[in-house]
């Protein structure tokens, strides 16, 4: 494949709600350009861009794949990325590396919470955006209601260049409002079509579209906008050329309808795409930081070269594939280049341009394009490749906190090494999991974007690591405390041959604030107890606050006085103090009516107004509270909060509550007194484990 200026490149990605039919979209693109002789489905997991194992099982989209083609002359790098919220991560990676974003709605869901998320993303990206509305060969779909709510959601400047003539199943003719012509495409799925005039009331409708594009179109330029003013009109050269312009400042923002399972108007999407998608000239200088951290500008003339990498990831039998665009300059086989993040030099082997798991080597990629490199030594996601001489590094993107948390159990002691290495390994390759080892609950937690992340997450451990392991509810956190005041004068006496053990403590507890900690004080008077021997007292109270009274979980929010005791002058010690401090606080607990405390997490749900009502009633079955809600387009958004141990699986039932159009963000937020019969049955729950445990 030859080497492309940055002018002839397009690089986009294709992103959207899940089951939007971007992956069939993508497939239908590389039909058209004759890059794959038919198209695969779905179903049949033979498409391009699902070809890993996990995608085909699961026939959803995990990874984002990279792809290109050739059409009119212009090199398309496209992206096909997942559309679970789950695997939002490879979409900000994705769109980081783009020019524009190609934003799929299923005309049968609609908009959804997905192509929400992405759209907000692109926007700060600062890439144009173009709709692709698709599945008008699905029964029942009415264009104009489809065409309100993506205005509700996205603005009055939402303008379709394609109308559906005949939606339904047997679905093949559009109306192209820019060429006003009416287009009908092949029943074959070749994507190839013949054009005839528009006439009669189609011919009107096309007028009135085209008559808002020439405004729009003229908005966007002061010269155009003078001469639309002055003749009405704009004549075609003046059209065509201001289009680009306008998209780029989205003055409005194309709409495009296909069927991408049969290939209807995927064509004439491209031939847009060719001819006025944006085009890394259109962005063709970026804001880097110096290694004294000041900004510095690259540009896309610059020789030096400039490298961003959007994502790595392990294909087996050819080790780590790293996906990078080019800023500056130009990179080749052989290329000796510097991590700036990481402070290493990298030797460049062979490039490749990919199609999913097809590679092609290319001995040279310009300033603006995108492929991969096989075997880099100690570069990450996120990571800048450029020179010695100008060691200039891009912002990483930033992956939104994962959000879900589930327990990881070994089937096998003495895994716990691979199972580090491994996870170690997944996250050079996706940023937004975390790993925790929880040190007072015992366990190993893993975090991420969604239930079906970490699902994902095991598999990949499972298969390329052999660790076998499964995901479990994580151990609530519990804490315990007090509701009243408590007092225990407690005597340790221990005679044995030789020196004894004496000590006597007197203490006053009583409680504090919620979440306001620990606080030991002493209040001694007299001589009756050496002040040295205080420091042993609190010692003792804090190890019983470490083990816990009740149920075995951290003691908090109360305030112990050590006010009097006694002391032997022989038989006195640090020891003695300790073992009577830690006793005269268990009495003292046990008389102050403790009580166990639960930790109450801070939700914030994204759903449909359709959906609030069964969200609220599921959330109140949790002992879950509304605390606020507001509309956000067409979407609400609650927030709330409900206690953990309620919450394992949330993201699920919220998914299925909503028909997948939901999401959810959860933190901890504070304690909480538990209710008396759930106390019992943790006490209880507690005790049972410990008896067990002496029993073995």
């Amino acid at each position: 494949m030859k080497a492309y200026q940055a002018g002839d490149i397009r690089n986009f990605s294709i992103v959207g709600h899940a089951s939007a039919g971007k992956t069939m979209l993508s497939e239908a693109m590389l039909a058209c350009a004759g890059e794959i002789n038919r198209m695969g489905s779905i179903a049949a997991g033979n498409t391009v861009s699902d070809y890993h194992e996990a995608e085909q099982a699961r026939k959803i989209s995990i990874q984002s794949t990279l792809l290109h083609l050739e059409w009119l002359g212009k090199k398309f790098n496209a992206i096909d990325c997942p559309g679970y919220s789950d695997f939002i991560c490879e979409s900000l990676g994705a769109l980081r590396a783009s020019d524009f974003a190609l934003v799929v709605v299923n005309a049968t869901h609609g908009v959804g919470v997905g192509t929400d998320m992405v759209w907000k993303t692109a926007t700060e990206c600062g890439i144009p955006k173009l709709i692709v509305v698709n599945a008008f060969d699905k029964e029942d779909i009415h264009f104009d209601s489809v065409l309100e709510q993506v205005r509700e959601h996205f603005g009055p400047r939402v303008l379709p260049m394609s109308l559906p003539l005949n939606p339904g199943p047997g679905f093949s003719q559009l109306l192209d409002v820019s060429r006003t012509e009416v287009t009908t495409y092949a029943a074959d799925q070749s994507g190839k079509f013949t054009e005839t005039p528009a006439e009669g009331a189609n011919a009107e409708r096309v007028r009135e579209l085209h008559e808002k594009l020439i405004e729009f179109i003229a908005e966007a330029d002061d010269k155009l906008m003078e001469t639309w003013m002055d003749k009405g009109t704009l004549a075609e050269e003046e059209l065509r050329a201001g289009l680009h312009a306008a998209v780029q400042k989205q003055s409005f923002i194309p709409l495009f309808c296909v069927s991408a399972e049969k290939n209807v108007g995927v064509a004439r999407l491209m031939d847009f795409i060719a001819k006025y998608g944006s085009s890394p000239v259109d962005r063709a200088k970026v804001v880097a930081e110096s290694p004294d951290g000041d900004p510095v500008e690259v540009s896309l003339n610059d020789s030096e070269p400039l490298l961003y990498v959007f994502k790595v990831m392990n294909e087996s039998g050819f080790g780590d594939m790293t996906f990078f665009r080019v800023y500056s300059g130009q990179v080749k086989f052989g290329s000796d280049l510097f991590n700036v993040n990481r402070r290493v030099g990298e030797k460049f082997g062979q490039l490749y341009v990919v199609n999913g798991k097809n590679r092609t080597n290319v001995p040279t990629l310009n300033a603006g394009d995108i492929g991969a490199v096989v075997k880099l030594k100690d570069t990450h996601i996120g990571n800048t490749l450029a020179t010695e001489k100008r060691p200039a590094k891009l912002a990483k993107v930033q992956y939104p906190r994962p959000n879900v948390a589930s327990a990881l159990v070994l089937k096998s002691k003495g895994d716990e090494d691979k199972m580090a290495v491994g996870i170690a390994a997944l996250h050079e390759e996706d940023a937004s999991f975390a790993h925790t080892v929880d040190a007072e609950l015992h366990q190993t937690l893993l975090a991420g974007q969604g239930e079906l992340h970490l699902e994902v997450l095991v598999e990949r451990l499972r298969r390329r690591f052999k660790v076998e392991l499964e995901l479990a509810a994580p151990k609530v956190a519990y804490r315990e405390t007090i509701k009243s005041k408590g007092d225990s004068k407690y005597r340790h006496k221990k005679q044995t041959g030789g020196a004894g053990q004496f000590a006597e403590v007197w203490m006053r507890i009583e409680p504090k604030l919620r979440d306001s900690g620990f606080e030991f004080t002493q209040s001694l008077v007299g001589q009756n107890v050496d002040r040295g021997f205080v420091p042993s007292v609190e010692k003792g109270v804090l190890s019983a606050c470490r083990e816990g009274l009740l149920a075995g979980y951290r003691i908090v929010d109360l305030k112990v006085d050590f006010y009097d005791g006694k002391m032997h002058p022989v038989d006195s010690g640090d020891v003695a103090f300790q073992i009577a401090g830690k006793e005269a606080f268990r009495e003292a607990f046990s008389a102050a009516r403790p009580c166990l405390l639960e930790p109450i997490h801070k939700l914030v749900i994204r759903a449909p107004e359709d959906c609030i009502g069964k969200i609220i009633g599921d959330l109140s079955s949790r002992r879950g509270k509304v605390m606020g809600m507001e509309a956000e387009g067409s979407l609400q958004i609650l927030s709330g909060e409900a206690p953990a141990r309620e919450l394992h699986h949330y993201a699920t039932v919220l998914r299925s509550l909503t028909g997948g159009r939901g999401i959810h963000e959860e933190e901890f937020s504070h304690y909480e007194e538990m209710p008396r019969e759930l106390e019992a049955k943790v006490v209880g729950e507690s005790k049972r484990k410990h008896t067990g445990n002496h029993a073995h």
